[in-house]
């Protein structure tokens, strides 16, 4: 076959898609090795050979009448979607012209034996008959998370015309499309400059019949043969590690009967959804949204390296992202993780549970700490150091212990790395949980707090009572001073809500904790330059209800009661559907007030999620009606599609945009994280507990009020003033010992530093009697250098 080499090579920009999902699918076993992905009535993009490697932008039809009418259904068509089940991510979809000219019906679903997506197609005029029509199959390769770099040809496979493309920078990566009935004519082009859109749009046929397009941004396509096929065909994406195997496996599943495919396919998705603790009659809405959920995160759990669950099969605001967004959504948060851990242990998942909690052993880093977020394999992605991800996976291994659902895996190495960790690095953290600021947080220090004590258990357990008891004293020391670090009183903000005080969002962690009173300022993301500096305490955030989901504060405690009047001023917003909360005031991450995506800058929207963590606290607080009716609040957030998104639409109606009120914005959907609050949330209100509040936090700081008797100052956590009262406790990662003085070197102590089994040191110094404003001086003597610190340090009673 003659090689025609298509005009206007790179083609313009490569592009991702909406992130606004309507479906994801995958099969149930390792034998389908594909996920895809769904909206706007089109597949979107399709992921192979791992959860992490999305591979096309889309794949839809255009009709035209081969003269003058030309109608994209993604564009030109009214959507409808039904699954061919409950909680089966089988997929019924009608596009309907908007001039009623034609109906496109799709059956799509993936081969529950091979990596192949599969879409029975049957085309219906509404005007004329089929030969008054032609459909064109248009699809954009994107392989490797890379719309720049691919190669498309027009050829076949035994005989059978087919759709190929591969990837210049990944070999190992190739697709094949074909079609039951024979396609007629295969073009592939660079897109914007020669691809199959600017032909059809123009000339309503395929004029230009390219074999060839190289190193760009391309798009293959072809013409379906109608009147062969009677209006009624199925069509193939495949992939494989060479171009032949991709056109084999398509080949492999077209000769199938579909409808013998889609019978195991949704065999095998009841079979699982049969697995699980019935959760459904929590709420009368006759447990969709709950199947539907456990669908959701099964769909996001990687099969080649089993345990790992990304984010979202999603790019948020992906129409504007390029190929600079390599991950989007599609990576592992440790954070996500362990929440969707916890989700499938509720649902009854022990299996789950337990392989999350293994992939979690498997991908820490040799200092004990996670990777922001990563690979499938383990490859960090962003360099972050959030620590609540390296306290959580702590709280998921005590979650399975108390369960009895360890099993045969001890987590005990992991947990004292990770404790260890803490104990050097925290409370403070380089990023909160929302990846955006640093230095005292309530979520993260409630998580790091919950984590100590929950791995003093663990080593207790394993005869290291000396560590266990000093990570239980240092939770009990960071217990103490939440107050100091995160509790203002008498602000402003606080008159305005008629409040006392309130717990805010964000302490900076240059401002140490027991300075005098400073007004420091931080920087917002998301925000212009021109707006994104305010002060401190104005700044609240929904995080301080971690404290009571926690164990660490009542519900009921004064401070909290003011905390959330605060946040329901600042931060509650009302739509359609009922209440939603932003994570906090003046975020910018969202789409600007005229429903343009966020591109750096905009405004913070509600979050579904929070419906379910105000519902929590709710719980905790005994109010077990107001946590019910904030389920169902947030089970409408779902929508059609039964997909929670990441944030709600809390605006005016923007048609032109897609935003209507109480429906998904532009950020990711399906969150995973969501749909697994969810699922914990319809366990918890089952138990009329939470169920995942560890014990230990409830019982030693609620129930036996526990207090600090020491205040421990690190080189990385310095404290120039100290609560009169307490001891000073040293803690070092090295032998030696501290010469220190209570009355300016006129005399002065020698006290060596305790070696602990965890690998650090400490010492405690005696200074408990001293009355406030007495500075202790202190230096370092080291035994492996026999060299002094050469400098001195000066702590203050207050």
């Amino acid at each position: 076959m003659e090689t025609i080499l298509a005009p206007g090579r790179p083609g313009i920009a490569a592009r991702w898609t909406s992130s606004a999902k309507i479906g994801v699918g995958t099969g149930v076993t390792e034998a389908c090795n594909i996920w895809f992905t769904i909206s706007h009535g089109i597949i979107n993009e399709v992921y192979w050979p791992r959860i992490d490697v999305a591979d096309i932008r889309d794949m839809e039809f255009i009709v035209t009448d081969g003269q003058n009418f030309f109608s994209e259904e993604k564009r030109h068509a009214v959507h409808d979607y039904q699954t061919l089940g409950d909680g089966i991510p089988a997929y019924h979809l009608t596009n309907t012209c908007n001039q009623q000219r034609y109906r496109i019906d799709k059956r799509i679903i993936a081969d529950p034996h091979r990596s192949v997506l599969l879409q029975e197609i049957v085309f219906t005029p509404l005007q004329g008959t089929l030969k008054d029509y032609k459909l064109f199959l248009l699809l954009a390769p994107h392989l490797g998370n890379k719309g720049m770099d691919n190669s498309g040809w027009t050829g076949d496979y035994k005989g059978y015309p087919m759709l190929f493309a591969s990837s210049k920078r990944y070999p190992g990566l190739n697709l094949a499309s074909s079609c039951s009935v024979p396609f007629k004519n295969m073009t592939v082009g660079y897109v914007g400059e020669s691809d199959a859109w600017q032909d059809l749009h123009s000339n309503k046929i395929l004029t230009h019949l390219y074999s060839n397009a190289d190193d760009g941004n391309i798009a293959l396509a072809a013409e379906i043969d109608l009147e062969a096929c009677n209006g009624k065909c199925v069509v193939s994406l495949s992939f494989g590690s060479t171009p032949f195997e991709a056109g084999f496996q398509s080949r492999a599943s077209i000769v199938r009967p579909f409808n013998n495919l889609l019978s195991e396919y949704v065999n095998q998705w009841e079979n699982f959804q049969k697995s699980f603790d019935d959760l459904s009659q929590v709420y009368t809405e006759g447990g969709y949204l709950f199947r539907m959920s456990n669908a959701v995160l099964k769909i996001h759990e990687g099969k080649r390296l089993t345990g790992s669950v990304i984010a979202s099969l999603s790019i948020p605001w992906g129409f504007t992202k390029g190929d600079n967004e390599l991950g989007g959504y599609h990576l592992i948060w440790p954070r996500d993780q362990v929440q969707t851990a916890a989700a499938l242990l509720a649902a009854g998942d022990e299996d789950g549970a337990h392989q999350a909690l293994h992939f979690l052993m498997c991908t820490q880093e040799k200092d004990g700490h996670w990777a922001q977020c990563m690979w499938e394999d383990g490859t960090p992605y962003w360099p972050g150091l959030q620590m609540d991800e390296t306290a959580l996976p702590i709280l998921l291994a005590d979650l399975l212990r108390t369960k009895n659902s360890l099993r045969d895996i001890d987590p005990t190495e992991m947990v004292r790395k990770a404790a260890t960790f803490i104990l050097c690095n925290g409370p403070v953290t380089q990023e909160d949980r929302w990846e955006e600021e640093a230095g005292y947080t309530p979520f993260t220090i409630a998580v790091e707090i919950a984590a100590l004590l929950a791995a003093a258990d663990f080593l207790a357990e394993a005869g290291d009572l000396f560590s266990a008891e000093y990570l239980r004293e240092t939770a009990d020391w960071w217990n103490d001073s939440i107050e100091r670090w995160l509790y203002v009183k008498n602000t402003a903000l606080a008159n305005q809500c008629g409040v006392e005080g309130y717990y805010v969002r964000v302490l900076p962690s240059e401002r140490l904790q027991d300075s005098p009173p400073y007004s420091p300022e931080i920087t917002l993301n998301n925000l212009s330059s021109e707006q994104n500096r305010a002060h401190y305490a104005d700044i609240v955030c929904v995080d301080a209800l971690a404290l009571v989901r926690l164990g660490l504060r009542a519900p009921n405690d004064p401070r909290i009661l003011n905390t959330i009047k605060v946040i329901d001023t600042l931060l509650k917003k009302e739509t359609v559907r009922g209440p939603i909360w932003n994570r906090y005031n003046r975020d910018g991450y969202g789409e600007h007030e005229d429903g343009s995506p966020f591109d750096g800058t905009g405004i913070g929207r509600g979050w579904p999620l929070f419906c379910g963590e105000r519902a929590h606290y709710e719980l905790a607080a005994g109010n077990t009606e107001q946590a019910k009716y904030l389920l169902k609040v947030m089970a409408s957030y779902a929508g059609v599609g039964g997909l929670l998104p990441e944030q709600i639409w809390d605006g005016p109606d923007i048609p032109e945009h897609s935003l209507f009120n109480g429906h998904s914005a532009g950020s990711a959907k399906p969150l995973v994280w969501a749909h697994a609050e969810y699922i914990t949330l319809l366990r918890s209100i089952k138990d009329n507990e939470i169920f995942t509040q560890p014990p230990q936090t409830k019982q030693r700081y609620i129930y036996d009020r526990v207090h600090s008797a020491y205040a421990v100052w690190r080189f990385n956590h310095q404290l120039p003033f100290w609560p009169a009262g307490k001891r000073l406790r040293i803690q070092t990662e090295s032998a030696g010992s501290v010469i220190w003085t209570v009355d300016n070197w006129q005399s002065t102590n020698q006290s060596p530093l305790i070696p602990l089994p965890i690998g650090i040191y400490y010492v405690d110094l005696p200074v408990e009697s001293l009355p406030r404003n007495r500075e202790v001086l202190f230096t370092f003597f080291w035994q492996q250098s026999q060299n002094w610190e050469g400098t001195n340090f000066s702590s203050i009673t207050i």
